[in-house]
C-alpha cells in the first residue's frame, strides 16, 4: 500500500534509499546474540502477491521463475518486495540450513515499517525433509502475539477475480465476504499478477484483525503494530536496529497447534496477513527486503 501520508517523505526515502542499510546490532526482546556470523545467503523460489498497487509496476513476469527473478534482484539491491492483498507470499531456501538454537532468535527479515505504518505478514517455516530441494514439505506456523485469539482467523482464504472494467479487481472469501481492490491514480497498472494466467486464483492462510485506524484529529490512517511475531511490524519487542524482525524456530506450531520441534529449517515464507483495504491508501501489503540467518549450519 501506499504508506500513510503524514509520513510520505520517508516512505518516498525507503523506495528511493532500499528498506535497510543491513547494519547495526541488535536490540528488543530475546537474548539472541547472533552467535554465529549473520549470512544472508538465500534465493527466492516462489513469488506469487495478492493484486495489489506495486504488482506489475516497473517489472515484466510470465512465469513463475521469471516473477522470482525480479524478486531476488530486488531483495539483492536492497528494495522492498510487495506482497500485495490478504494472502500473497513469497518463499525463500536459504542455501545453508538454519540452525534452531532453542531460545534465541535464529533469523530475521526485514521490512518497511515505520511508527504509524505496519503492514503485517505472518511467518511459516519448513525442513527438507526429503532432501529435494523443493519446497514441498509441511510448513508450520510461526506463533505470534495474536495467536490462538477470537480476533485471528486460521484457514482463511480469498478468491481473486480478474474485472471487465479493468480498474478493480474482485475479491470473495470463504466467509461470505466479497470487496474490490481498485486501481488508484498513482498506481494505473493492472494489479492482477501477469503470471497468473487463470481469471481467478486463492489464496489461503492466517488472517490477522484490522490494525487500521482513522485518527480524526490528524485527517489520517494509522496502521498499528501488533506485539510481536510479524514481518513489517513495528514491534518494541523483536524489530532489530537494523530493521530486521527477528524470529525463533522454537515458535514453529504445527496444524493442531502443537510445538513443531524442528532442528532446522531450509525455507521460509512470507504471507501477507491482513484484509485491509482503505480508498485513500489502498490496500494494507506486507512489504519484505531481505533475510537474514542468525544460526546457519557449519
Amino acid at each position: 500500500m501506499s504508506k500513510i501520508f503524514k509520513f510520505a517523505l520517508v516512505a518516498a526515502l525507503l523506495v528511493v534509499g532500499g528498506c535497510t542499510s543491513f547494519e547495526g546490532g541488535f536490540v528488543g526482546g530475546g537474548n539472541n546474540t547472533a552467535p554465529k556470523p549473520a549470512t544472508y545467503e538465500y534465493e527466492v523460489v516462489e513469488f506469487l502477491p495478492a493484486p495489489g498497487q506495486f504488482v506489475n509496476e516497473g517489472y515484466s513476469a510470465a512465469t513463475m521463475e521469471e516473477a522470482c527473478a525480479y524478486a531476488q534482484e530486488r531483495i539483492n539491491n536492497r528494495y522492498f518486495v510487495s506482497l500485495g492483498g490478504f494472502g500473497g507470499y513469497i518463499v525463500v531456501r536459504f542455501k545453508k540450513p538454519v540452525v534452531n538454537s532453542e531460545g534465541d532468535y535464529d533469523f530475521g527479515i526485514y521490512g518497511n515499517s515505520f511508527s504509524g505504518s505496519s503492514e503485517p505478514g505472518v511467518v511459516w517455516v519448513s525442513q527438507d525433509t526429503n532432501k529435494n530441494g523443493v519446497a514441498d514439505d509441511e510448513w508450520f506456523e510461526l506463533h505470534g502475539s495474536e495467536s490462538g485469539k477470537d480476533s485471528t482467523q486460521q484457514n482463511y482464504a480469498i478468491t481473486y477475480s480478474r474485472t471487465d472494467n479493468e480498474t478493480e479487481i474482485a475479491w470473495r472469501d470463504n466467509k461470505g465476504e466479497s470487496g474490490t481492490i481498485e486501481r488508484n491514480s498513482m498506481h494505473r497498472q493492472d494489479y492482477f499478477p501477469a503470471w497468473v494466467t487463470d481469471n481467478e486464483y486463492t489464496l489461503s492462510g492466517t488472517l490477522l484483525p484490522d490494525n487500521s485506524e482513522w485518527i480524526e484529529k490528524n485527517q489520517e490512517w494509522v496502521l498499528h503494530a501488533f506485539e510481536w511475531g510479524y514481518v513489517d511490524n513495528f514491534s518494541e519487542i523483536d524489530l532489530a536496529e537494523d530493521r530486521a524482525n527477528r524470529f525463533r524456530i522454537l515458535d514453529a506450531r504445527d496444524a493442531l497447534g502443537e510445538v513443531a520441534n524442528l532442528p532446522q529449517i531450509d525455507f521460509v515464507k512470507v504471507q501477507s496477513a491482513t484484509n485491509v483495504i482503505h480508498k485513500a491508501i489502498g490496500e494494507v501489503s506486507t512489504e519484505v527486503c531481505g533475510f537474514v540467518s542468525y544460526n546457519s549450519e557449519e
